[in-house]
């Protein structure tokens, strides 16, 4: 049986669309029967229906909140096409934003593109969705990061293969800022995207988001320059570097995440 730290990517996708409810019946029982004589994926079931929770109630209060009209319009459109307009209502305002942006799985990404007006794989897409998971994630207590700085070798490892590349993990001492952690999200069209997470004395959080980029999507930016974008406060330094995507996030003036950026960008 696999240990907690050392899934293999089959089971643990089968362990995702468990906690997501996306497995049928008999598929459903053989998991639960497995995860009672494997305490190591039982601890990280528990984990990650934890993060799941935490997703839903992150802005309760935005649940009694209308729907905006541009995002409702959006609703309607999908409708049209899929029929899911009744539970785009159930669930309602940035909630719901928050919760398509992620899909709790796999599932969601193409109505996230619809609602946020946010399509494809180029750079600007990629920035949002980075920004999108610094935000979600940046308020996270117990659970910051999937893999903590303390298996860094493992966690780099599994992440370069997730994502067919191999990663490096920038040194960030010398500005005062040590790695917290990392973890594998979704991205567009099924591929995979890696989260690294840095923090200072004071608990300010930056994050560095990775993954492929659509070459179609960056027609018309130079590679590796720096492009700057300020998303709800959040500030973020990205670029493109041999068909993959950086993205540098936080909450701090321009001129110290550029600080920042410019340190990554030496060290990948």
């Amino acid at each position: 049986m696999n240990d907690d730290n050392h899934l293999l990517p089959d089971d643990e996708a089968e362990l995702h669309a468990y906690v997501d409810g996306r497995l049928d019946a008999e598929r459903h029982a053989a998991v639960r029967a497995r995860l009672a004589g494997d305490e190591g994926a039982a601890a990280r079931v528990r984990a990650w229906s934890q993060q799941r929770h935490a997703l839903r109630t992150l802005h309760p209060e935005m649940l009694q909140e209308p729907v905006p009209a541009h995002l409702l319009q959006a609703a309607m459109q999908l409708d049209r096409r899929s029929s899911r307009f009744a539970r785009w209502q159930r669930w309602g305002g940035m909630a719901a934003a928050v919760l398509l942006a992620f899909g709790l799985g796999w599932g969601g990404h193409a109505r996230w593109d619809a609602v946020t007006g946010v399509r494809g794989n180029g750079p600007v897409a990629f920035v949002h969705q980075a920004t999108a998971a610094y935000a979600v994630y940046l308020p996270e207590v117990r659970h910051p990061v999937e893999v903590e700085a303390t298996q860094q070798q493992h966690l780099v490892q599994w992440l370069s293969k997730r994502l067919n590349r191999q990663l490096k993990v920038p040194n960030l001492a010398a500005a005062g800022y040590e790695l917290v952690g990392g973890r594998l999200l979704p991205g567009d069209n099924s591929r995979a995207r890696a989260q690294f997470m840095f923090q200072n004395a004071a608990g300010e959080r930056v994050t560095l988001y990775i993954g492929a980029v659509d070459a179609a999507g960056a027609k018309g930016m130079d590679e590796t320059a720096f492009r700057f974008t300020d998303e709800r406060s959040i500030a973020s330094f990205y670029w493109v570097d041999q068909g993959f995507g950086y993205a540098l996030s936080g909450k701090l003036p321009r001129q110290t995440l550029l600080v920042l950026a410019e340190a990554v960008y030496k060290q990948l």
